[in-house]
């Protein structure tokens, strides 16, 4: 019922997650960073445990095709999870459950990966990664929502809007940036406004 893209900011180490969703309050249940280990966005009928055993199966080195094997291989309601991982070496690597709600799949690309359920088609993640990829030139947080904002402008959730997030991690514990929208009437358009108001003078 989400839309999401996890992606590693080559330039400057960064790693970040975006979300956004029909649902109340995606960025509660979607995004996990933990900075040196990896990144975790979770989301269909998302599983809350797959953020903490995940992050501690890249911690104690498994890659991100390990830690998505593993994770769906000990669930047995897999075929309704959507799950896309980044591991501490910048590796990728995704889950689309055959259950999931049509339209659903997932993009896994050098430096990020994208997945979204329930969405108006194909076309919005193929508008997430177009966009992304053409956002090179942008800071990393406004790249993200930018290649939201278009998948959005593709259709986006087919039930309509609510919710979104942007989570950002650096070189240290704590985010460098932690901003929820948990319900709203144009959910990414308030994100862009908050990340305006958090951006550095």
């Amino acid at each position: 019922m989400t839309f999401s893209i996890v992606a590693h900011d080559v330039a400057t180490g960064q790693v970040g997650i975006a979300v956004a969703s029909k649902t109340l309050a995606a960025g509660a249940r979607v995004p996990s960073i933990k900075t040196g280990v990896g990144a975790i966005a979770s989301q269909a009928k998302g599983n809350q445990l797959y953020g903490p055993r995940g992050l501690a199966l890249m911690a104690a080195g498994a890659s991100a095709a390990d830690t998505v094997r593993l994770l769906i291989a000990a669930d047995e309601d897999q075929d309704i999870r959507q799950v896309h991982v980044m591991d501490r070496q910048g590796h990728f690597a995704a889950h689309t459950g055959a259950e999931c709600l049509e339209w659903c799949g997932h993009v896994v690309k050098g430096s990020f990966s994208a997945a979204g359920n329930i969405l108006a088609g194909a076309n919005v993640l193929e508008a997430m990664v177009a966009a992304y990829e053409a956002g090179a030139e942008l800071p990393f947080a406004q790249r993200l929502i930018a290649a939201m904002q278009a998948a959005e402008q593709a259709g986006g959730d087919k039930r309509g809007r609510q919710s979104a997030a942007l989570l950002i991690q650096g070189d240290k514990e704590w985010a460098l940036l932690n901003l929820r929208v948990d319900d709203h009437a144009d959910p990414l358009a308030e994100l862009a406004r908050l990340e305006a108001i958090a951006r550095p003078a």
